[in-house]
């Protein structure tokens, strides 16, 4: 079992994972040409962004790479995963796919749930479609991932297939203390439906492990494509996640982020709207403490006309911690009639919790509707003293304040959803282990969830009593 260390990564290390695998010549170039490029980028290519990031915090003299890891399953996820059990998911524990649960009847009508080794073999026209979709030179994690990935799952659903039940894809670092770098890639096709729900973990160890992941999604023309991301790891660990999505004509993503885990959390973000009418939906929210850093950069590109996009970005930061939202919009020649919103707002718990918020704007034609804003604030004392007047403690003044901070936002959300993200919520609040699960206590959530805010019930009332 080949181990090397991310400060000392060469071509016999890539080498190696490409003959553990039985990879194609092509793909083994692929590897080596992306490792070259890798070694000639600095850590952030933008002067304006530079200064801001923390991504240094990884230090690659303790990032353990193995083209394997242990299969041991952390102590912590079994009750989880035995609740996965009859739900239609794939499961990773390092660079293992633990499990597999596709239904007979999904695999006869075509789904492909796999991890990304088999997909090689069994799919390589749409593996080489989505690794070159992704360019090495636009960033020096891309290049890393490209070069080294060492597990990633692939998931297909074919052309006009509704899936009526969400699809769990479950990572977890392994306790050997070695990282893992992902390669995933989804492919939703013509006049689909689905739901994915992604949830990352790691074990409590003292070591620094890392995630790095590089997501190629592709929605054809018609189909829509709803995904949920927990980030629940451990805050020993570091997670550099890259994620590209592209969308065909009137194709639809809705894409929800909770991240609440781990010491560092690199995540860029980007959306190409490449066929008429398409459009994304970017929901993200982030709960830092202790001296967690979140570095997200969400870029939305218009690349046809009468397109949409939306970004919402909302933090909250207590002790030391501290994000970093990197947005932009660009509106491409060709792309009149679209409209785009972005928007990045912190609110701050503890006056050493920090927020830098930088939006922008690159249209390049007429017609266009496109607006950005952001903003960091702590919470208003003269808020906190009128609930304090109101019998709450000051604690509790608090989190009513961020409930309603986040309250908008929730509403874009699934019932489900919502519940997880106060659930974590909560737990974090209160220093509990992060984790989501179907149990009695997160049901209750999801009952508040159904009868809060029930606007078409409002107006049934409101006609009923007129």
């Amino acid at each position: 079992m080949s181990q090397e260390l991310l400060s000392k990564l060469n071509t016999t290390h890539i080498d190696e994972i490409s003959s553990s695998r039985n990879e194609p010549d092509w793909l083994k170039d692929y590897r080596r040409n992306s490792l070259s490029i890798y070694d000639s980028l600095p850590i952030e290519t933008s002067p304006l962004y530079n200064k801001y990031t923390d991504a240094k915090k990884m230090d690659p003299e303790k990032v353990s790479l193995s083209i394997t890891t242990t299969e041991t399953v952390p102590a912590f996820l079994q009750k989880r995963l035995s609740e996965l059990d009859n739900e239609i998911c794939i499961i990773q524990i390092g660079t293992n796919i633990h499990k597999i649960n596709l239904p007979d009847e999904l695999k006869s009508q075509g789904v492909v749930i796999s991890s990304i080794s088999d997909a090689i073999q069994n799919n390589p026209e749409l593996v080489k479609k989505a690794l070159d979709a992704s360019n090495p030179k636009d960033d020096k994690f891309t290049a890393l991932n490209n070069a080294a990935f060492n597990s990633g799952i692939f998931i297909h659903i074919p052309r006009n297939f509704v899936l009526d039940k969400p699809i769990h894809f479950l990572t977890c670092l392994s306790e050997d203390g070695h990282s893992t770098i992902s390669r995933n890639i989804i492919f939703a096709d013509e006049s689909s439906k689905s739901t994915l729900i992604q949830e990352l973990y790691s074990p409590n160890i003292q070591t620094q492990q890392a995630y790095l992941e590089l997501m190629n999604t592709s929605v054809a023309a018609n189909a829509q494509l709803d995904i949920t991301t927990l980030q629940m790891m451990d805050q020993h660990a570091v997670t550099f996640s890259t994620k590209r999505t592209d969308l065909g004509q009137d194709a639809k993503v809705n894409w929800y982020s909770g991240l609440f885990g781990s010491m560092l959390s690199r995540y860029k973000i980007e959306y190409f709207l490449n066929g008429t009418g398409a459009s994304s939906n970017d929901s993200e929210v982030i709960f830092g403490n202790n001296e967690q850093t979140f570095d997200i950069q969400t870029n939305v590109n218009h690349e046809s006309p009468s397109t949409e996009g939306r970004v919402v970005e909302k933090s909250i930061l207590r002790n030391k911690s501290k994000s970093l939202f990197k947005g932009m919009i660009r509106i491409k020649e060709n792309a009149s009639k679209s409209n785009s919103f972005l928007s990045g707002r912190s609110i701050l718990l503890d006056k050493d919790a920090k927020s830098d918020a930088i939006p922008g704007l690159e249209i390049f034609t007429n017609d266009v509707k496109a607006t950005h804003s952001a903003s960091v604030a702590q919470i208003d004392e003269e808020q906190i003293f009128y609930l304090k007047t109101r019998c709450l403690s000051h604690e509790e003044a608090e989190r009513t304040i961020v409930e309603g901070f986040l309250e908008p936002l929730s509403r874009k959300m699934s019932f489900q959803v919502r519940a997880w993200i106060a659930y974590l919520i909560e737990s974090k609040w209160d220093n509990r282990e992060l984790s989501i699960n179907t149990d009695e206590e997160l049901a209750k959530f999801v009952e508040i969830e159904e009868t809060r805010y029930d606007e078409n019930s409002e107006i049934e009332q409101h006609y009923k009593y007129r």
